[in-house]
């Protein structure tokens, strides 16, 4: 009997253990979502990889995160809605792109704040944008480009074909 007591306090301790690090990790990870804060919305060319909940970052810094995506019928650009924290304000002239954390990284909102005196009211929507970049493309055409200019590293001579036969 007492070693069962003493397996089941030992039990109850690593289940404490457990929670107290899940209860830690959530808060320092960040996951909280941005209450209190507004809604921006920024239409872009391409969003590969952005996913409802990434973070949108000023100067690394997170002040917000993505709430949803949509697709425009008109434009068929594709607009992401944001919430910001409602202490952080826009100039109307500031960009948005679609950043990597890494190389492998996931992506994320990174906001340029503009240097006008207006401030982009809540529900606007940031003009000046630029979509994600996809690295399978550049890679590509890398690779294209260095085989279609003679092979190698791209120092050395195309071989030649011998000359008479």
């Amino acid at each position: 009997m007492s070693n069962r007591l003493v397996e089941t306090l030992a039990g109850g301790a690593v289940i404490c253990v457990a929670v107290a690090f899940a209860v830690f990790s959530y808060s320092r990870a960040g996951l909280r979502s941005v209450e209190g804060g507004y809604e921006l919305s920024a239409s872009f060319n391409r969003i590969d990889g952005l996913a409802t909940g990434n973070d949108v970052r000023i100067s690394g810094v997170k002040v917000g995160s993505v709430v949803s995506q949509e697709l425009d019928p008109k434009t068929y650009m594709a607009v992401v809605h944001m919430k910001i924290r409602s202490d952080v304000e826009l100039p109307t002239d500031s960009a948005a792109k679609i950043a990597s954390d890494g190389l492998l990284g996931g992506k994320f909102v990174s906001l340029e704040p503009g240097g006008d005196v207006d401030m982009l009211a809540p529900g606007g929507a940031v003009e000046y944008t630029q979509g994600s970049v996809n690295l399978e493309e550049l890679i590509g055409q890398v690779i294209y480009s260095n085989k279609s200019s003679g092979g190698g590293n791209g120092t050395e001579p195309a071989p030649t074909a011998p000359a008479g036969n």
